[in-house]
């Protein structure tokens, strides 16, 4: 897609346009969540649970509000950042939900990649989330490239990449990975280690 084909795409509703909105599709994928000690009987890397943050301190929705960023993105992404050592430097890449193209930049603003309302600068025409960028974002093209299957895909993608079976995009040396679904109820964000 060229931005030209982006640009050209009809309206859904101000500001969004046809390629700003994902579509539901159907699909699977499985998550096996074990203790630690069995790691090193897996037969591929196992992927760490660093962190994750779910603490609701904002109103359920956005309806009859000013919206500056997506609701229920603020407080689990605090709520992350209390239960890790870790900031967001250390993240190698980001898998954003991106239901909507506003969610990613909610959730970017919201991490403390950049402060809210400061996404449109840091962005830098989108050089810094490149797959060669310094935080590279959805290198699997979100659901907005391959449809919507509630965040499960970000999980897979990261787990992808912090294994390093990502191909032609893979993060180089990926050993952290930020992973958030939703916006709005429910919503949540899972911080992944390479172990």
């Amino acid at each position: 897609m060229t931005m030209d084909d982006y640009m050209a795409a009809r309206p859904i509703t101000t500001p969004f346009g046809l390629f700003d909105c994902d579509v539901p599709c159907d699909g699977a994928v499985a998550v096996v969540v074990s203790d630690a000690a069995v790691a090193g009987d897996l037969p591929k890397p196992a992927v760490r649970i660093e962190a994750v943050g779910t603490q609701i301190t904002e109103r359920i929705s956005w309806d009859q509000d000013t919206v500056t960023h997506e609701p229920q993105v603020l407080g689990q992404a605090a709520h992350l950042w209390s239960r890790t050592s870790l900031r967001p430097a250390d993240v190698d890449l980001a898998l954003v939900y991106d239901g909507f193209t506003f969610n990613a930049v909610s959730w970017i603003e919201a991490l403390g990649f950049c402060a809210i309302g400061e996404a449109k600068d840091w962005l830098d025409g989108g050089r810094r989330i490149a797959l060669d960028g310094t935080l590279p974002v959805n290198p699997h093209g979100g659901q907005l490239s391959e449809g919507r299957t509630h965040g499960f895909g970000f999980l897979y993608e990261a787990v992808t990449q912090l294994r390093h079976e990502a191909g032609e995009r893979q993060v180089p040396d990926a050993q952290t990975a930020v992973v958030t679904s939703g916006g709005g109820t429910p919503s949540g964000v899972l911080l992944l280690q390479r172990s």
